[in-house]
């Protein structure tokens, strides 16, 4: 049973591909994804590939003035919270519908995850995007809980 999963993606193709396969995995039941990393590292346009690969009509955008951006054009509604400008303290504001959000068949992206102080549901994954030396990006996905085992399994394939 794997619950780790490492990509280097040297090129913005290889982000859109490791998208696409994460987002054939997800599809059919969902999943509460929380997003890490510096800004500027890929996250929001991982989440743009993924919602593309689901077939989301609508323009996708950081979430990082508004704090959430929904997407329902596709066969499963996509949910991309941004945390960032709400910080620790705006955090509490915001709990109850992010519990709301992990469960039922939906997409939840929680991008700067870091800030929700534990606040945020067990069963999830977790998306690092870091830098590597040359400037390709390395994804590294963490399942939280035995639910998404699969989703991580499904990956290495």
């Amino acid at each position: 049973m794997q619950e780790n999963f490492i990509q280097k993606c040297e090129t913005i193709e290889d982000t859109k591909k490791l998208a696409y396969k994460f987002a054939s995995l997800i599809k059919e039941n969902g999943c509460f994804i929380n997003l890490f990393g510096e800004i500027g590292a890929g996250k929001t346009a991982f989440v743009k590939f993924v919602a593309e690969a689901l077939g989301i009509k609508e323009k996708v955008t950081s979430p990082s003035f508004v704090i959430l951006n929904e997407y329902h054009s596709a066969s499963i509604p996509v949910y991309h919270f941004d945390l960032y400008r709400l910080e620790h303290t705006g955090i509490s504001t915001i709990t109850e519908e992010l519990r709301e959000y992990s469960e039922g068949k939906k997409i939840t992206f929680v991008e700067w995850a870091e800030f929700s102080q534990g606040e945020l549901p067990f069963e999830r994954i977790e998306i690092n995007v870091t830098y590597d030396d040359d400037d390709s990006r390395i994804y590294s996905f963490k399942s939280i809980g035995n639910k998404n085992t699969k989703i991580i399994e499904g990956l290495s394939i």
